[in-house]
């Protein structure tokens, strides 16, 4: 239903704010990482139905979003910041300046880790 609104939410506040961000902490990943996941999660709840392309948008009324929301959204958005924190480290580790993975691949990775969290979240 709704589990896209924290990620996409995030998404927004972090490209709103990545300029008062260090380079060091290459929040692009992040941002690829959350950028793909929403777009692998929107089409997906679209093509199910949950959310159409005419107003109201969602489906499922607001009574059922907030539980999914909270249940199945915030744990998307903390898995994939833990992620991005564990290759942050793996990055200072290696010491290696040229570490920088493809976009792509970093928005398929974050999609993979929202689809993940969701299939298990939502059951």
């Amino acid at each position: 239903m709704g589990c896209f609104v924290v990620p996409l939410t995030a998404a927004i506040i972090v490209s709103a704010t990545k300029k008062k961000i260090p380079a060091q902490y290459h929040v692009g990943w992040l941002l690829a990482m959350l950028w793909g996941g929403v777009a692998w999660l929107i089409p997906e709840h679209i093509y199910h139905g949950e959310v159409t392309l005419y107003p109201p948008f969602f489906t499922a009324g607001i009574k059922e979003m907030i539980p999914e929301i909270i249940r199945v959204g915030i744990p998307m958005v903390i898995a994939t910041v833990g992620v991005w924190i564990i290759m942050l480290t793996a990055a200072t580790f290696l010491k290696n300046k040229k570490f920088q993975p493809a976009t792509i691949s970093l928005m398929f990775f974050g999609a993979v880790v929202m689809v993940i969290i969701d299939k298990i979240l939502a059951l």
